[in-house]
């Protein structure tokens, strides 16, 4: 099996979001505790498993070093970006996932866009131990359904740039209340050429800050489409590698846009401890 190190959401190596990609050819998928395994000896933020169906679609799974994850964006324009790359599927192409049917398409100029589920965020309560945990207190607070995360809205791009989370903190107040992550977002800075910036935390999950979020941007998008108007923004999360993220609200969808690079690829060496089940 080859895996190949994508980084996506940037036109640039050792930026945006690595994803490892593995493209199982086998019938059946390895065993669940084998490819958790493996996403933990490559440690990155996500590894993608994409076997492709007998109808022409693919199945893909999403797994972080510590848990399968139910949608993530960053791999999956990481996959599509390498399926064309490498001549296994064509311009469109739809990925059948625990997080449901999401189709793609890569452009000419390896463009990669997803067609995601929006969530539409909605105002909740303040959240015990938040604030502190963050290091400061949001303006605003919002939920975002099953999507699982905290939309937590601050009043300026430096406000989001300067946050210093405590993460042992932040674990505990995720998994006690059932938090996936924390978008720390707010409005871009005059002249900027993004329109909004965010921040993503899980450390629940095994990831402090994510690089690049595809998925948050589901919540994203509509939360700022209605709050700048226009249903076309750029987004750019402010992590230490960096990445930006095009947006465009389509009624109940999301559209994702970015870019991608390939820049590591290897081979398993032990075939024979790849289980099937």
């Amino acid at each position: 099996m080859k895996v190949r190190i994508v980084d996506a959401f940037t036109d640039r190596w050792f930026a945006g979001n690595p994803a490892a990609v593995c493209i199982v050819e086998a019938a059946d998928w390895p065993q669940d505790a084998w490819m958790q395994q493996l996403a933990g000896e490559l440690n990155a933020p996500m590894t993608a498993f994409a076997r492709p169906r007998a109808d022409g679609d693919w199945d893909l799974r999403w797994f972080t070093p510590n848990i399968e994850e139910r949608l993530c964006g960053h791999a999956t324009l990481a996959t599509a970006f390498l399926l064309r790359a490498e001549g296994l599927a064509g311009a469109a192409m739809r990925f059948h996932t625990l997080g449901g049917l999401l189709p793609a398409t890569v452009a000419d100029d390896g463009t990669v866009t997803l067609d995601f589920p929006a969530a539409r965020p909605v105002v909740r309560p303040p959240v015990e131990g938040l604030a502190a945990a963050l290091g400061a207190s949001p303006a605003e607070l919002f939920g975002t359904g099953e999507l699982g995360d905290v939309l937590a809205v601050f009043d300026s791009e430096d406000a989001v740039r300067a946050l210093a989370p405590r993460f042992d903190a932040l674990a505990q107040v995720t998994r006690r209340e059932g938090i996936r992550g924390v978008t720390a977002t707010a409005p871009g800075a005059t002249g900027a050429d993004h329109d909004f910036v965010s921040r993503f935390f899980s450390p629940a999950d095994g990831l402090p800050e994510d690089p690049v979020t595809g998925s948050a941007h589901c919540a994203l998008a509509p939360f700022w489409s209605a709050r700048l108007g226009g249903s076309r923004l750029v987004g750019r999360q402010l992590s230490a590698r960096g990445g930006v993220v095009h947006t465009e609200l389509a009624g109940d969808r999301v559209l994702l846009s970015g870019r991608a690079v390939t820049v590591l690829e290897g081979e398993l060496l032990e075939r024979q401890q790849v289980q099937t089940g």
